[in-house]
This record gives structure tokens, C-alpha cells and sequence, in this order.
């Protein structure tokens, strides 16, 4: 949908008639920092997106290796004492 420039003039000269010269620029005020805070925090995100993506990953600290005797061993139960 494209706005040619009588659409734009209509539409302005609907929100002067139903706000009236005094609120206008007010409005237009307030319009303009919802923009900036929705762009600074777009690109607060962006930069982030991209820090995260840019950095290295962390290489993970090398382990003791266990001894092969202990992975191999299954547990053992121990059963209960009779008589008791």
C-alpha cells in the first residue's frame, strides 16, 4: 500500500482537526521519541546479536581422564543380611 501525497495531506489534515494546533506538537514530540527509543533499542539488540556471534567460543578445560577399570565395572548390589 503506498501513500501518494494527497493521501499524506488528508491524513494531517484529520489529526489537526481532531487534536487541534495545540496538541500537535505535542504529539509529534512524542512520536519522535518513540522513535529514537524504539531505534536505539534495535540497534542495543543488534550489537549484542552481533557481539555474540562475533566472539570465540570458549574452549572447555581439558579433564583428568578416569581410569578405563572404573567405567567398565558395573555396580554392584549388596543384598540384605539374613536373620536379621
Amino acid at each position: 500500500m503506498n501513500l501518494g501525497m494527497p493521501e499524506i495531506i488528508i491524513i494531517l489534515l484529520i489529526v489537526l482537526l481532531l487534536f487541534g494546533p495545540k496538541k500537535l506538537p505535542e504529539l509529534a514530540r512524542g512520536l519522535g521519541q518513540s522513535v529514537r527509543e524504539f531505534k536505539k533499542g534495535a540497534n542495543d539488540i543488534k550489537q549484542e546479536f552481533e557481539q555474540v556471534v562475533n566472539e570465540e567460543p570458549a574452549k572447555p578445560e581439558p579433564q583428568a581422564a578416569a581410569p578405563a577399570e572404573k567405567k567398565a565395572e558395573a555396580p554392584t548390589e549388596q543384598k540384605p543380611a539374613e536373620g536379621a
